[in-house]
C-alpha cells in the first residue's frame, strides 16, 4: 500500500465490500458522477444473472477505464459474460476471472435505491433488457443533440456576424 491507496481488489478482501462513487457517465441515468455512491460486494461470477451490475476490471489498462460497472446481458456458453454499460451503445466479453464483485447498494441523496422496488425493477426491463431498442435510442438522441450544437453554433456565428 503506498499512501495509503489500495486497489479495489484489495479493499474488497480487506473489508469484504468497496464504497465508492462512480467516475464516468456508462452507467447513467442509474448512477450519477460522483453523485451516487455504490457499494460492490465480492460474488461467485457463476452465480450471477442478465442484469445484474458487476465490477470488473480490463486486463491490460492502467489508470481511468481500468475498472468497470457495467451491467450483465448474458451469459455466454463459454461462461463469459456480454456486459454493457446503462448510457453505452457498445459492449464487451468479460471473463468471469475479471469480476470483482457485484453492486449490492446505492445511495442517491442520502437515500439508498431499492433494487427490489419496483420503479427499479422497471428501468432494468424497459430500459436495460431491450438492448436493441436502446442502441437505436442513444443513437438517434446523440445524432439530435449534435445536430441541434451545430446548428446553434452556425446560427450564433451568423448572428454574430451581423
Amino acid at each position: 500500500m503506498m499512501g495509503g491507496f489500495t486497489t479495489f481488489e484489495e479493499e474488497l478482501r480487506r473489508s469484504g465490500r468497496l464504497v465508492y462513487t462512480n467516475v464516468g457517465w456508462s452507467m447513467s441515468p442509474l448512477l450519477r458522477e460522483g453523485r451516487d455512491v455504490m457499494v460492490i460486494e465480492p460474488c461467485d461470477p457463476r452465480s450471477l444473472k442478465p442484469y445484474e451490475a458487476v465490477l470488473f476490471r480490463r486486463p491490460g489498462v492502467q489508470g481511468r477505464g481500468a475498472y468497470v460497472l457495467h451491467r450483465i446481458l448474458k451469459r455466454l456458453k463459454d461462461g463469459s459474460y456480454w456486459i454493457v454499460g446503462d448510457n453505452c451503445t457498445c459492449g464487451e466479453f468479460v471473463m468471469p476471472e475479471q469480476i470483482l464483485g457485484r453492486l449490492t447498494a446505492v445511495q442517491r441523496n442520502g437515500k439508498l435505491v431499492q433494487f427490489e422496488d419496483w420503479k427499479y425493477r422497471a428501468y432494468v426491463y424497459l430500459w436495460c433488457a431491450p438492448y436493441p431498442v436502446r442502441f437505436f435510442i442513444l443513437h438517434i438522441s446523440r445524432f439530435v443533440r449534435r445536430s441541434f450544437g451545430r446548428l446553434k453554433r452556425e446560427l450564433l456565428r451568423l448572428i454574430r456576424k451581423h
